[in-house]
C-alpha cells in the first residue's frame, strides 16, 4: 500500500472537472464577504477597479474564502468555532456541496487550495486537546477527507501558499472551547508561532513570537513573491503595553517587528485586522479598532498611515497595488505612497480579501 505521501504526491497529476475560470465571471481578483442593508449574507467578487463581478449569497456571515487557483470555485469556511464549509461554484451561486469538520473537531475560518488546485488545506482545532490540525481534503474527488497534520501549535488561524508551494500557518497560541464559545483559555501559557509545511505536513520551518511577547497572538498572514511572510498580531496582554503588531518572517526560524511609532500603536487597541504585501517589497497592514491602515517598506520601516472608518481588507492586486476595502462598503488603492478612493458599494465589507 502507498504511503500517504506518495498517495498525496499522485494527485498533483490528476485532472480537475472542466468548468469556466474566473475570467469567465467578471475576472475578479479577490474574494470577500460583506453583508448587505436587509441584513443578507454575501461572497462577492472584486475587480482590480473595486467593481462587483459576482455577488453569492450565503447561508451565515462569512470569514475568508478560499478561492480555487485555476476554477471559478470558493470554499466558504463558517467563522470559529464552525464546524461546515460551503463550496459554491461562482458562476452559477449554486453551493455545491457542503463540507462537514470530523467529529471532535471545529474550523478556524480560513483555507487554502494547493497550487495545482487538487487539496484544500483547513485549519482546525481538536476540541478535546486543544491542538491544532490542518485538514487534507481531496477536491479532484469532490472534496473527501484525505488526512490531516499537526500545525505544531495552538488556534491554527490561518493557513497561506507561498509562491513555491510551502504552507505558511499562523498559530495564534490561543486555546477556546465551543462550551464556551470565544472566551480565551490559556492566556498565561499561550506561545504563537509561524509554522512551515510542504503539502505532505512534514515541518520545513517554525518561528516562534519570542517569550517576553507571547500574549501576541498571531492571526493573519500575507505572501510577498520572494517568499517574505507579513504577520499581524493582535495583542491578549496588558491594554497598555505597545508591543510591536506586525512583524516580517524572511526564513530562518525569525520574525523580525516592523518599526511603528508608540504613539499609533496606542491607538490600535492591540489589534491587527489584516496584512498585505504587494509590488515589492511593500507591505500593508490594517486595524478596524483604531481605524487606520500603515504601508512598510521592505526593512520594515513604516513609511505610510491613513485613516479610514472600520477598514480591513487588504490585498495585492497584479498592477502591484494593494486593494483596500472598510465596513462602509468603500473601496481604495493604495500604491507605494498614495491611498485611492476608487468606488463606494451599498455593502457592510468583512474583514478580509482573499486574493484570486
Amino acid at each position: 500500500m502507498p504511503s500517504r505521501r506518495a498517495f498525496l504526491a499522485g494527485l498533483t497529476s490528476a485532472s480537475l472537472t472542466p468548468t469556466l475560470g474566473w475570467a469567465d465571471v467578471g475576472n475578479p481578483i479577490a474574494l470577500s464577504a460583506a453583508m448587505d442593508r436587509e441584513g443578507r449574507y454575501l461572497l462577492i467578487g472584486l475587480t482590480a477597479a473595486g467593481d462587483i463581478a459576482f455577488r453569492i449569497p450565503l447561508p451565515a456571515r462569512g470569514h475568508a474564502a478560499a478561492a480555487h487557483p485555476h476554477i471559478a470555485e470558493a470554499v466558504a469556511i463558517a467563522r470559529r468555532p464552525g464546524t461546515f464549509a460551503k463550496v459554491i461554484d461562482c458562476s452559477t451561486g449554486d453551493v455545491t456541496q457542503t463540507l462537514r469538520a470530523p467529529t471532535g473537531r471545529h474550523f478556524y475560518g480560513h483555507g487554502a487550495f494547493s497550487g495545482d488546485g487538487t487539496l484544500l488545506f483547513t485549519p482546525e482545532n481538536d476540541i478535546a486537546t486543544g491542538q491544532g490540525r490542518i485538514g487534507v481534503w481531496d477536491c479532484s474527488a469532490g472534496y473527501r477527507r484525505l488526512d490531516d497534520f499537526t500545525s505544531a501549535g495552538i488556534g491554527p488561524h490561518e493557513i497561506l501558499r507561498l509562491p513555491n508551494g510551502t504552507l505558511a500557518v499562523a498559530n495564534g497560541g490561543i486555546r477556546t472551547h465551543p462550551a464556551t464559545g470565544r472566551d480565551k483559555l490559556n492566556l498565561d501559557t499561550m506561545r504563537p508561532n509561524l509554522a512551515l509545511f510542504d503539502t505532505s505536513g512534514r515541518m520545513t520551518d517554525f518561528a516562534e513570537v519570542p517569550e517576553a511577547h507571547h500574549h501576541n497572538s498571531l492571526r493573519h498572514i500575507a505572501a510577498a513573491p520572494d517568499g517574505t511572510v507579513v504577520c499581524g498580531f493582535q495583542w491578549q496582554g496588558d491594554p497598555f503595553d505597545t508591543p510591536p503588531l506586525v512583524a516580517l518572517y524572511t526564513g530562518n526560524g525569525t520574525l523580525k517587528p516592523t518599526d511603528m511609532d508608540e504613539t499609533t500603536l496606542y491607538q490600535l487597541d492591540g489589534y491587527i485586522g489584516s496584512v498585505s504585501a504587494f509590488g515589492t517589497g511593500h507591505y500593508a497592514a490594517s486595524s478596524p479598532r483604531g481605524g487606520l491602515a500603515f504601508q512598510f517598506d521592505q526593512t520594515g520601516q513604516q513609511v505610510g498611515t491613513y485613516r479610514m472608518h472600520d477598514v480591513c481588507g487588504l490585498c495585492a492586486a497584479p498592477d502591484d497595488t494593494c486593494l483596500v476595502t472598510d465596513g462602509t462598503g468603500q473601496v481604495h488603492t493604495l500604491t507605494r505612497d498614495t491611498l485611492t478612493h476608487r468606488t463606494t458599494h451599498t455593502l457592510a465589507f468583512d474583514n478580509h480579501l482573499t486574493a484570486i
